[in-house]
C-alpha cells in the first residue's frame, strides 16, 4: 500500500500557468495592435474618399447646373458655387415655373482627417475641415477665392499609399 504526505487537491490553476497564459496573450496583444491601428486608418482613408468624391459630384453637378442656365450666373463668374452651404441649401430653378430649388447634397461631410480638431462653432460656421480651392488658383498651390472649384483635406498626413492626404 502506497501512502503519500501530501494530498493535492487539483482544482484551479497554479501560478506558473496562469503566468504562461498572460504572456501568450501578451504577446498576441502586441502582435494585434499594429494590425487594429492600420485598420483603422483605413477606414478613415475610405471615408475621405468618399466625401471627397460626393462633394466633387456636387460641385461639378451645380456647375453643370449653371451652365445649362438652371442657376443664375453673373456675367463673368465660373459658374462654380460660392460656398460649400449652397450645396446643401440649394438654389432657385430658373427653368421650373415653381422657382422650385436644386440641391446638391443633403449635409457636407466633415474631413475625417481634420474633424476631431473642429469645434462646433466652426462646423456651425460652415468650416468642415476641407481646404478650399477657387476656379482661378493655381493647381499645385491651392488657395480660397471668389469660388469653390475643389476640395482637399487640411489634414498634414500621409495615407498608406504615401501620398499626403492634402493631395487626394
Amino acid at each position: 500500500m502506497k501512502v503519500s504526505l501530501f494530498k493535492f487537491n487539483s482544482k484551479g490553476f497554479t501560478l506558473i500557468e496562469l503566468l504562461i497564459t498572460l504572456a501568450i496573450l501578451g504577446v498576441l496583444g502586441v502582435m494585434i495592435a499594429p494590425v487594429v491601428q492600420i485598420e483603422m486608418q483605413r477606414q478613415k482613408e475610405n471615408e475621405l474618399r468618399i466625401a471627397l468624391r460626393d462633394i466633387r459630384k456636387a460641385i461639378d453637378a451645380y456647375k453643370a447646373a449653371a451652365d445649362s442656365g438652371r442657376i443664375e450666373k453673373a456675367e463673368g463668374a465660373s459658374g462654380y458655387p460660392k460656398t460649400l452651404d449652397q450645396l446643401v441649401k440649394g438654389v432657385a430653378d430658373k427653368k421650373n415655373a415653381k422657382s422650385s430649388k436644386i440641391f446638391f447634397l443633403r449635409r457636407i461631410p466633415l474631413d475625417p482627417m481634420t474633424s476631431n480638431n473642429l469645434t462646433k462653432d466652426e462646423i456651425n460656421n460652415g468650416i468642415y475641415g476641407w481646404g478650399l480651392r477657387s476656379y482661378a488658383s493655381d493647381p499645385d498651390s491651392p488657395v480660397a477665392g471668389d469660388d469653390i472649384f475643389d476640395i482637399y483635406s487640411t489634414s498634414s498626413g500621409i495615407g498608406l499609399n504615401k501620398i499626403p492626404y492634402a493631395k487626394w
